[in-house]
């Protein structure tokens, strides 16, 4: 069964030969540089890597038997915002200052922190414009993948999600007190973001459409313990976006959808699937009540499940055994009738073990694609 078969069996909700493996196919489900600097050590590959549009070593996603290829990304769009302020300090199109502290970026400081609605009439947003010759380019690896026909083809998303761009420009603490109590701002926000991003993914769906077989979708709706925001604030200020560009994508692409959100989110998740989600990523299974057995008996005839591999302590402190076992278990109860994905709950950090990845390749029992 070739990779394109097995992944339509698993969104059937049927039984393939395995399921679907994702190890480093997007930039959710990735892996650090520190990681994937040991990793291909302990793989010996000692030459250049063959960089795909993750970041990770084709050589590394054909060892793992990884399903999937990607093509696009987020859209850095012209903005009187972007510069370099320092050599760890950047401005970014939205005006949100970003510090490098050596692994990720930290946002260190926010544009509309206290800002009026009057504030957002007046403020220089970004230009909702993909470049033609990256477009192009996008199109042109899409094509060529889906015309050679080994791999799924995934299209990144190319624009943030509205509830994580109103936290990063105003603040979360900011954000989250006016979902409670300055709704006037927040939908006036939401608007001149929807719209915006309605303007990016027009010609992005448009052009890589033809070619893929689901899309990525970004916007953190949990935390470790529970949602952002009550599902009444999720129905009334965010779900009417996020129902709208989903379908707007689906109506351009006629693709899967595919959303990706941290942390403990099993009491929106009734409302994340009535706005069209296909695919829940990354299924953070040490968050509350993310348990996996839980969630499949629950959710898993309408849902498709891509991740749920613990990378916050689970792949950091097993042995390869317990790797092993982990691994199978969670193909047993997750993968049940079809319809999961096997794939880090997020990406792997430096403190992965290269043994640890090596455990869980081998217990899916695959040869290198």
């Amino acid at each position: 069964m070739n990779s394109r078969e097995r992944f339509r069996r698993t969104m059937a909700h049927q039984i393939a030969d395995r399921p679907p493996i994702d190890i480093g196919a997007t930039t959710l489900t990735s892996m650090s540089a520190g990681c994937q600097a040991k990793l291909r050590e302990y793989l010996g590959f000692t030459d250049e890597p063959e960089l795909t549009n993750s970041g990770v070593d084709e050589r590394i996603l054909r060892w793992a038997g990884t399903d999937f290829r990607g093509v696009g990304h987020i859209v850095r769009p012209p903005s009187p915002h972007t510069r370099q302020v320092s050599p760890t300090v950047r401005v970014d199109a939205w005006g949100i200052e970003r510090t490098w502290l050596g692994q990720y970026e930290e946002i260190s400081r926010n544009p509309l922190r206290g800002a009026t609605v009057e504030d957002l009439r007046s403020f220089p947003w970004p230009e909702p414009r993909i470049d033609e010759a990256l477009l192009a380019q996008w199109q042109a690896e899409a094509r060529r993948l889906h015309r050679e026909g080994r791999h799924v083809v995934i299209a990144e998303h190319p624009v943030y999600g509205v509830l994580e761009l109103g936290c990063w420009m105003c603040g979360y603490d900011d954000f989250l007190m006016r979902l409670a109590g300055d709704t006037d701002f927040v939908r006036a926000f939401s608007d001149m973001v929807f719209d915006w991003q309605m303007r990016i993914i027009e010609p992005y769906y448009a052009a890589l459409g033809p070619y893929i077989d689901l899309t990525t979708s970004g916007d953190d709706f949990g935390m470790q313990q529970g949602p952002l925001l009550s599902p009444r604030a999720f129905e009334t200020l965010v779900a009417p976006y996020f129902r709208a560009r989903i379908a707007r994508t689906k109506e351009l692409a006629g693709c899967y959808y595919w959303h990706h959100t941290c942390g403990s989110v099993v009491a929106l998740l009734d409302q994340i699937i009535a706005c069209g989600v296909d695919i829940l990523n990354p299924i953070q299974s040490s968050a509350a009540g993310m348990d996996p057995a839980a969630l499949k008996a629950r959710f898993g005839d309408r849902l498709v499940f891509w991740g749920a591999v613990d990378v916050q302590q689970f792949l950091r402190h097993a042995t390869p055994d317990e790797v092993r076992r982990g691994v199978r278990e969670l193909i047993r109860v997750m993968g049940a009738g079809g319809g999961y994905v096997v794939a880090p709950g997020h990406n792997m950090q430096d403190d992965v073990p290269p043994q640890n990845i090596a455990a869980w390749v081998q217990e899916l029992g695959v040869s290198p694609a």
